[in-house]
């Protein structure tokens, strides 16, 4: 099954399951997102990748040039674990790990999550590459794909018990456009994938595709 069907399957589960007044909440803003063009200003193909240090789950500084020298990078964007979204999508990308590393790339997970809850995301989905902290979702901002949630989300949120401000590392309610950037051993972006729907995601076989 494709990762978009599975993602498909969730959102029709996910709409029997959850109160209409939920689901308009997150479909308005959603339509928010697109209407004010969040993420309509991020990098593209053919942009240089900028520089940034994060800090991987074990708590270790990460440089991204750093991860450069080693060959192309593939920097898969997640809001959280507490997204079964980002988490389906997480697994199909280790899936395909071998692969990636056959073209001599490294596969990194960014959120803005905490190291602890990156761990704790890694483990739960036996993840085999790291998963690196952006705190105040600067690299996010810097990329183009951060956005601040409205007031309705937020409190849909806090209801459902996601404590996001004590989750993640200095961002409040502010989150990432789920987004995959592929870039080549220069720092070149080849590939930009960037939606304000965060129930589509790309295909891990067109990050892929990318590298050539």
């Amino acid at each position: 099954m494709s990762l978009a069907d599975l993602l498909a399957e969730t959102r029709a589960a996910s709409a029997g399951r959850m109160p209409p007044e939920a689901i308009a909440v997150m479909q308005k803003a959603n339509a928010e997102l697109e209407a004010e063009g969040i993420g309509n200003a991020a990098l593209k193909a053919g942009d240089m990748l900028p520089n940034a240090t994060l800090t991987n789950q074990n708590g270790e500084q990460v440089e991204i040039h750093a991860l450069l020298a080693d060959g192309p990078l593939v920097l898969n964007f997640y809001r959280g674990g507490w997204c079964p979204y980002c988490n389906f999508e997480l697994k199909a990308y280790q899936e395909l790990l071998p692969q990636f590393q056959a073209k001599g790339a490294n596969l990194v997970g960014v959120t803005p999550e905490k190291p602890d809850n990156s761990l704790s995301t890694q483990e739960k989905n036996a993840l085999s590459f790291p998963i690196l902290t952006d705190a105040q979702n600067g690299f996010a901002k810097a990329l183009g794909i951060a956005f601040n949630m409205p007031d309705e989300l937020v409190k849909l949120y806090s209801g459902f018990g996601l404590d996001l401000p004590n989750f993640n590392d200095g961002t409040g309610w502010a989150l990432p456009i789920p987004a995959t950037f592929v870039a080549d051993g220069s720092g070149k972006i080849l590939l930009a994938d960037v939606d304000q729907d965060y129930t589509r995601r790309l295909e891990p076989a067109d990050a892929l595709a990318a590298l050539g």
